[in-house]
């Protein structure tokens, strides 16, 4: 089963909540739990992608700069194939009806991030050797894919990740690991589905409205669901390929959450319709 791109969904589900930078104020980096590893650094403005520091195979610490009046910067990181271009890459997550299951072909997708408009954003993953293309495709200008090559070497002693407090992983089609997550922690988000995953959870008032949002999404009543969130999301990660992670400190405020990933089949549903929706609680 092959899946559509369909981010703006999520986009449009949420249009109504605050801003997209308050995304990684309530889900983002503990600076001191990442400072011993290399930093990957991804710079992003309306025109262009740069990438710079580490580029060393093993764990590292992504920090992105995004430049003032971006609309909802988003770097990407792909791992091309063995032959594959960027071109390719671009097609597959551009195109009207792009599938980014369809990227298999070409590369993985290994890392999907919110940044912040104007500031800087920190998430951690783990880099193979091989040859990367960064984009940021969320808030470029019409028309325009802004990107940066690299090539990650092989390093003779690749760092390893901090261990993380909790792991909670997708699968086809659901979420599995600890449905109570601590604030403060680190956190691990491992894509463990054949299909290409994202995982965000919303915000709500009470564990009562968390049932009725999670059974609101699995009927596909998108509607009744969005009166019942109650803030910004969290933005775990966005759109993974198998075997893909990112881990970070939890920083979001204590409450009850309904956990989604909107990536949809080519019948139309979104995995919410299969399963992909469950309630977590956050706490002290």
């Amino acid at each position: 089963m092959s899946q559509h791109w369909t981010r703006g969904m999520t986009r449009r589900f949420t249009l109504t909540l605050a801003a997209g930078a308050a995304l990684l104020a309530l889900c983002g980096s503990a600076a001191g739990a990442q400072a011993a590893l290399p930093s990957l650094n991804i710079s992003i403005t309306a025109t262009g992608v740069a990438v710079g520091g580490a580029t060393q195979s093993g764990a590292v610490n992504v920090i992105t700069t995004a430049a003032k009046g971006l609309k909802e910067p988003t770097p990407i990181l792909v791992r091309l194939h063995s032959g594959a271009t960027v071109a390719e890459v671009e097609a597959q997550l551009t195109s009207k009806n792009s599938d980014p299951n369809s990227v298999g072909k070409v590369g993985d997708i290994v890392f999907d991030a919110e940044g912040v408009p104007g500031g800087t954003s920190e998430a951690q993953t783990t880099l193979s050797p091989g040859t990367y293309v960064a984009l940021n495709i969320e808030g470029a200008p019409k028309g325009s894919t802004p990107h940066a090559v690299f090539t990650v070497t092989a390093s003779p002693a690749p760092a390893a990740l901090p261990a993380p407090a909790a792991v909670v992983k997708t699968i086809d089609f659901g979420f599995k690991g600890p449905r109570t997550l601590k604030t403060g922690s680190v956190v691990r988000f491992q894509n463990e589905g054949f299909l290409v995953h994202m995982d965000i959870a919303f915000p709500v008032k009470s564990h009562a409205a968390a049932l009725k949002l999670a059974q609101a999404l699995l009927k596909g009543r998108n509607k009744a669901a969005e009166k019942l969130v109650a803030g910004p999301p969290l933005a775990f990660h966005g759109p993974l390929s198998n075997g893909a992670m990112q881990q970070e400190t939890l920083t979001a405020r204590p409450g009850w959450y309904v956990q989604a990933c909107f990536m949809g089949t080519q019948d139309g549903r979104e995995h919410t319709r299969l399963g992909m929706e469950r309630v977590i609680r956050i706490v002290k």
